[in-house]
Formats: C-alpha cells, sequence, structure tokens
C-alpha cells in the first residue's frame, strides 16, 4: 500500500477518466487514487469500476447527485484519514494538472512543506490554452486574495495540491463552508491560520482539452464574496493546535 492517495473529484468525465488514471499508475512513483463521482450520467463510475479490475490500488467513491467540489475533496479527505495515508493530493481529471508533477509536490512536502501547491503563478504566468480573460481573471482573483486576507500565495484558487496528513487532522471540515473554487481559498488560508507551512512549486497549467468546464458565474460569485466573509470570520475564531 502507497502512503500516498491522489483524490479526482469527477462530473462527466467519461473521455478523460480512464487516461488520466492509467496516467498516474504508469508513474515512477507509487501513488493510490480515489475517485469521487457524483452521480455521473455518462457512466465515468462504471469505467472506474472496470480498471479497478486492474488496478488494486484504485478506489472509489460514488455520491448521489452534483454535491459541489468542496464537499467531494472533504468526503475524500475522510476517506484518506480514515485509510491512513500520509501524503493527500487534489488534482483534476482533465489533464489540466499534469500526472509528472505529483511527485514534485510529493517531495515538496517530505522536504518540509505541510501543504504544497501546484502553482501557475509564482514564476511569471504558466497557462497554456486559456483565453486571455479567463488568465486576467485569475492572476486578479489571486492578487484579490492576497489583498484581503494577506496571505502571501501567488496563485490561491490553485486546486493541484498535497497536504501533510497532520494538515487535515488539524484542520475542523465542518468548519469548511464553501463548495465551489472558494474552497480551494479556503483551505489554503485555514491551512496558514493554522500555522501550517505552505510552499508554491511551479507548473505549467494546460486547459482541458476534452469534456466540458465546470466553471459558472455562481461559482466565481461566491469566490468573490467568499473571501471578505472567510476573512471577517476569522477574526473571531482561534487557530489552535
Amino acid at each position: 500500500m502507497s502512503d500516498s492517495l491522489v483524490i479526482i473529484p469527477t462530473y462527466n468525465e467519461k473521455e478523460n477518466i480512464e487516461k488520466i488514471i492509467r496516467k498516474v499508475f504508469n508513474l515512477n512513483f507509487t501513488f493510490e487514487i480515489l475517485i469521487i463521482d457524483d452521480g455521473s450520467p455518462d457512466g465515468t463510475a462504471d469505467i472506474v469500476r472496470k480498471l479497478q479490475l486492474e488496478y488494486s490500488g484504485l478506489h472509489l467513491e460514488e455520491r448521489t447527485g452534483k454535491l459541489g467540489l468542496g464537499t467531494a475533496y472533504i468526503h475524500g479527505f475522510k476517506w484518506a484519514l480514515k485509510n491512513a495515508y500520509q501524503y493527500i493530493f487534489e488534482m483534476d481529471a482533465d489533464f489540466s494538472h499534469n500526472p509528472e508533477d505529483l511527485y514534485k509536490l510529493y517531495q515538496a512536502c517530505v522536504n518540509g512543506a505541510d501543504v504544497a501547491i501546484g502553482s501557475r503563478y509564482v514564476k511569471g504566468v504558466n497557462v497554456v490554452n486559456w483565453p486571455m480573460s479567463r488568465v486576467l481573471m485569475s492572476y486578479f482573483a489571486s492578487m484579490y486574495v492576497r489583498v484581503i486576507t494577506r496571505i502571501n500565495i501567488q496563485d490561491a484558487t490553485a486546486g493541484f495540491k498535497c497536504y501533510r496528513r497532520i494538515v487535515l487532522e488539524t484542520i475542523p471540515m465542518d468548519k469548511i463552508r464553501f463548495v465551489g473554487y472558494a474552497f480551494q481559498i479556503e483551505m489554503k488560508f485555514t491551512a496558514i491560520q493554522y500555522g501550517f507551512r505552505v510552499v508554491e512549486v511551479p507548473i505549467i497549467f494546460t486547459d482541458r482539452t476534452e469534456g466540458t468546464s465546470k466553471m459558472s458565474t455562481k461559482i466565481f460569485r461566491e469566490a468573490f464574496l467568499g473571501v471578505i466573509q472567510m476573512k471577517i470570520t476569522s477574526w473571531f475564531r482561534k487557530y489552535e493546535r
């Protein structure tokens, strides 16, 4: 059994899911995978079940209905802690996160980081195939987060991460409020508030070529307003470990 678990939430990812699973299992380092599928009507979970016959380190948790990115990851975090993994990763199914970079995040945590972020902006702007409007929205969203929260993270909305187990044991999951991309901001902010060391590892982010993006105006609005709410709430919370 590996000590490292890659959590991949899915909703209608039949075009990508087999390829991403095979890519991770063909890496030179051994990772296990947990797919959290939110009742994909396109049969994503069926593909995963077939691959489980081939890969003993492939796990599947199915949920009823589209319940949101944040709740999917929290479900996965709890599963990972219950099953004694030491390094827990977040990764998208659509190859926007290069599986080859998993080992770089792992090494960052082995070498002293508590949370390692695959960062698009720590060394310039490393994004491929996004329209300029989306690049600017993402870049300035991270700048906005830094101004409001005072955390020194260049890629605050990044969703490619590795956590050491102690971080997820410490953060009270029932107090994580957000379910969309604001979830990614909240987890980084909360980890820093608890005194954990968060480092950014440069990656190249490549937009999906197959399947459909899950970004929406509602998700963006939650992130924009949620940052202010999160900062105000933090004034009345104690972060002790």
